[in-house]
This record gives structure tokens, sequence and C-alpha cells, in this order.
């Protein structure tokens, strides 16, 4: 039966090494890669490649000028046609260099088909520079839509975090603060040193997208925990009091600069029964209404919800508030742990604001409004 591995990743050398030793290590394999350069023109290209070159080259045209949405319409086909040739061993997808492995390991797993593995192939020395650099795709030429507003920085975060494994080329660039910058980004990630063989089993060892997809989910999200090496650090942030919107909006700027990379959950006083996403890199900051919090939903509600955010919220139920609380993670090298805490504290519900109750906090200003885009 054929197994389906996927790789991807901004930094193209590092991913196309990947395929590579891949392409080397298991027989039969072959790796499918759609170049999505030529959306201009309409069409984008398929190479089809095994360890000696290329097998066939071919093209999908655009589908609905979107040159992802040709990707995922040809992907499928070419798959289930390597499937029942019943030849292929192993089909790697080689992704091109924004597209995201999450919503590719979804559409192959939705085909039926069986994918066993998804690789991030990533540069240590590459990896501060990608996640500070907050260019648009489209300036760098990557985008894979007109429509496309992502930026480098949050693609790349996005591409290391979703993978349960990284394959690292090693890199004489590279230096201990990049390692523990990596490590501490994704510190539940099987890595696997190019040069160094193991990258074949852990393509072959099986993938769960729905697990993956609840690893991702701001509610229930493994976030990394403390952490201080090389000059790296990792400072988590929880609190059981609500941010005042304003003082919250007014420090955005300061907190998003704070660090390389922040992500987690936050609770604002005027949406109390709303859980908000916070997702920060290369300076730029995307806040998401990510549903309720469980605390404001009726027994019977909950029934519908996964048994893993059930599980989430349970190993942190607060008898007062629920699952409702602040969970950030800032993690960069020099970071000002005692400047952010002095600065998260600010933006909280005073004494007085907090014992004014529910009501009280709803009637604050909506500062958020606009980046919710209510």
């Amino acid at each position: 039966m054929l197994s389906v591995a996927i790789v991807g990743g901004l930094h193209a050398d590092a991913r196309k090494a990947a395929v590579d030793r891949l392409l080397a290590d298991v027989p039969g394999a072959v790796a499918l890669h759609h170049d999505l350069a030529t959306a201009v023109q309409g069409t984008v290209v398929r190479t089809i490649r095994n360890s000696d070159g290329p097998v066939s080259i071919g093209e999908a045209q655009l589908v609905n000028d979107c040159a992802c949405c040709a990707l995922r319409e040809d992907l499928v086909p070419e798959l289930e046609r390597l499937a029942e040739d019943g030849t292929t061993q192993l089909a790697v997808v080689e992704l091109w260099e924004s597209v995201e492995p999450k919503a590719m390991a979804e559409v192959v797993a939705g085909a039926g088909l069986r994918l066993t593995g998804v690789i991030t192939a990533v540069d240590p020395a590459l990896v501060l520079p990608y996640l500070g650099n907050g260019d648009d795709l489209a300036d760098a030429g990557l985008a894979a839509a007109a429509t496309d507003q992502r930026t480098i920085a949050d693609t790349f975060a996005r591409q290391l975090e979703y993978a349960p494994v990284l394959a690292v080329v090693e890199s004489e660039a590279a230096d201990d603060e990049d390692r523990a910058l990596l490590a501490q980004l994704h510190p539940t990630a099987r890595q696997v040193p190019l040069g160094h063989g193991g990258l074949a089993g852990a393509a072959l060892a099986g993938f769960d997208v729905e697990a993956a997809a609840a690893a991702q989910h701001p509610a229930c999200a493994l976030l990394p925990a403390e952490a201080d090496e090389c000059g790296v650090s990792t400072f988590v942030w929880t609190r059981r009091r609500p941010f005042h919107p304003e003082r919250l909006y007014a420090a955005l700027e300061d907190l998003t600069c704070a660090a390389a990379r922040s992500r987690g959950r936050f609770w604002l006083a005027d949406r109390p029964d709303t859980l908000l996403h916070w997702d920060a890199a290369g300076g730029a900051l995307c806040v998401e209404n990510a549903g309720p919090w469980l605390a404001s939903l009726p027994d019977a509600a909950w029934e519908m919800v996964p048994p893993v955010r059930r599980a989430a919220a349970a190993l942190d139920w607060h008898p007062e508030h629920g699952d409702c609380c602040q969970h950030l993670v800032f993690t960069s090298p020099g970071l000002d742990r005692d400047g952010l805490e002095r600065v998260l504290e600010s933006c909280l519900l005073t004494e007085a604001e907090y014992a004014a109750g529910r009501t009280a906090w709803k009637q604050l200003p909506p500062a958020f409004d606009t980046l919710l885009e209510v």
C-alpha cells in the first residue's frame, strides 16, 4: 500500500535536501512537487522524480485564480494513480515554499490515502531571520493566490509548529543560540539531523491528522514550557483575571515586538465568554475569535465539544472561572521577562474593576472590534 509523506518549509535548500535523502533511502520512492511560481501565467508545473531524476513533468491549470487550489485538485489524482500502479512504496509530497503542511495533510487524509509522515525541513541558522521577517509573501514572490495576505514570519511559524518531525540540516552558520531557539519553539518535535539517517523511519512512522489539528487549536494547544538556555528564553504567563481591552490594545505594539514568537489564548473583560487566539511573529500580531470558553456553554452543549478540548479544560479548571484564563507564551533570544511581565500585569483589570463584575466589564470600550472585524 502506498505511503504518503509531506515535506515542507520555506527553507528551500533544506527541504530539497530532506526530499533527496528520502528518495535515496527508501526503495521505490518518488517525489511530487508543484511549482506555484508559474501561477501568474495561469498554470502550475508538476514534477515527479525519483533518486535518478525527473520521471515526468506536467501542468495543472489554475483553479479560481488560486495556485494552492490547483495543487489540491491535481495532487490527489496523481497520488491515486501512483497507488493503483503498485510500484511506488513512498510518495513524498514536496510542498512549494509557502504552502502550509496542515492544509495538504488534511487534503491527503481526506482522500483516504495513507499519510505516514509530515516533516518540516529547517536550517537552524535561518530560524530567527525568518521569524523576524514581517514582509508579505506577495512582496517576496511567494504568495499562493492573489488574495494571500500572509507574511513570511507567520507562515514559517505555522510550518515549523505543525510538523511532529523537523529535518535539520547541518549548517556551519548555526550556533548554540540558533539550536536553542529551534528547540524552544517546538519542544515536542523529533529533530532528525539530515546527515545521520533516521528520516525514512520518521516519514513512515504514521500521522494523525485530527490529533495534529487539536494540537494547534488555541483552546488545547500544547504550548512550550518555561525555558532558558544559550541566551534564548521562553516565558509562560498565566493569570485568572481578564484584560482591560483599552489597556491591552495600547500595549499591543510593545508586546508583539518583545519576542521573536508569541502565542496562546487570552481573555478580554468586554468579551468574557469568548476565547481569543494570540499569534505573533515578525512584529505582527493576529488576533482571532476561537469560539466560546467551555465555561460559557450550557451543560448540554458539552457533548458537541471534542473530547480533547474537554480534557484540556478539565486539567486547568478554575472553580469560579472554569477554563477562562490568560495563557501566553513568549520565545526569543534576549527576552526581557521582567519587562514583559510588568506590561502584561498592567493590562489586567484592577481590583476595583474586577470586583464590579461581568455586567460592568461588558460596558468597557470594545477596543478590539477592528482587529476582530466585528
